[in-house]
């Protein structure tokens, strides 16, 4: 575990969002994260990683924190939190024997006062909300979290086999009211089609954990993860970071899917032809690696009609997702001027057309 003590008065200092320093809550005092030039962002070989052994992360025990303020401990499953009892960051330490360390991390830039913003500014912006839903600004709780997300890169080479299908036109002759006429009728003529086509991804990112809704998270893309930073623990104090719960092997199958389209596109522009038919890929990974790199979000709530919603916050762009009520009042009153409307128009154009 490890924490990081004020220079000015010892107490323990946390990451400020948008700068590249660690405040002191209590003095204001900063000190600079210094990155060693040698550090970089280093990616994975993936045929080394699964040779290694490793313990499924399911089996791993929490970690132990052991508050250097008041000497509390407790222990969690998250990699950095703040102590239960005096609120003092606490950091843990990744055994790499254990699971894989971070390799990257995309530090905050959104604070609490450009939370606040995103959530007005996205509250004001949903149909049909209740008017209370202003308020969700002032949200219940909001805590910012580092989640962890896998990236794969891979050059792909991937033979395909499919039909290609070419349209042509003829002449087809009809009769209509006694008439004899003549249209042009669109064919295709299919052909056989086969080759290969290669690509190389870079940084496709997947979800490192299930405790938050996967489909609010891709609400939040894109990531500017170019802005990344080499992994140092001084980024996560003050800030909850989520183990993750996938495992790397899990995730490569979800990135394999998320390449498939893509291949596929490229499958049919060489296939060609107006319309075109892939029946079977067969995809080879080359020269695969990975990474495990942290991303910051604000996860929010707030209870509104006595039902709780759930907001996610990029916490690089200020992308805000998540869960809304919606306002029966406002809806009821919306149909009711569209059909008040209608029937408006109904009557213009009867009126218009009496004699």
């Amino acid at each position: 575990m490890r924490q990081f003590p004020c220079a000015g008065c010892g107490a323990n200092v946390e990451f400020a969002p948008g700068t590249n320093a660690l405040r002191c809550p209590y003095c204001g005092h900063t000190t600079l994260i210094e990155q060693p030039p040698e550090q970089m962002v280093r990616e994975h070989d993936w045929a080394q990683f699964a040779g290694l052994p490793r313990k499924p992360i399911a089996l791993l025990a929490a970690n132990v924190y052991v508050c250097g303020g008041c000497g509390a401990q407790t222990e969690s499953d998250t990699v950095s939190d703040r102590c239960r009892f005096c609120g003092a960051a606490v950091v843990a330490q990744v055994d790499p024997a254990d699971q894989v360390v971070p390799e990257a991390v995309l530090p905050f830039t959104v604070d609490q006062r450009a939370l606040r913003a995103a959530l007005r500014a996205w509250a004001a912006s949903r149909w049909f909300a209740p008017s209370g839903l202003k308020k969700v600004g002032e949200a219940e709780s909001a805590k910012s979290t580092y989640l962890p997300h896998w990236t794969y890169d891979s050059r792909t080479e991937s033979q395909y086999q499919g039909h290609r299908g070419d349209h042509y036109y003829v002449t087809e002759t009809y009769t209509s009211n006694g008439e004899t006429r003549t249209r042009q009728v669109r064919r295709t003529r299919w052909s056989g089609a086969s080759g290969t086509v290669a690509r190389n991804f870079d940084d496709v990112l997947v979800t490192g954990t299930t405790k938050v809704t996967k489909d609010h998270l891709d609400a939040l893309e894109p990531w500017p993860l170019t802005d990344a930073a080499p992994f140092r623990p001084e980024y996560l104090a003050g800030h909850e970071t989520l183990r993750y719960d996938v495992e790397p092997e899990q995730a490569l199958d979800t990135a394999k899917a998320r390449m498939a389209p893509l291949i596929e596109q490229d499958c049919r522009a060489d296939i060609g032809g107006d319309e075109q038919r892939v029946e079977h890929v067969d995809t080879a990974y080359h020269d695969l690696t990975f990474k495990l790199m942290l991303l910051p979000v604000w996860l929010a709530c707030y209870v509104y009609a006595g039902k709780t919603y759930n907001i996610q916050v990029n916490g690089r762009t200020g992308e805000v997702a998540g869960e809304r009520p919606y306002s029966a009042a406002k809806i009821a009153a919306a149909v009711t001027g569209g059909v008040l409307l209608l029937a408006l128009v109904v009557f213009l154009i009867w009126y218009a057309r009496q004699p």
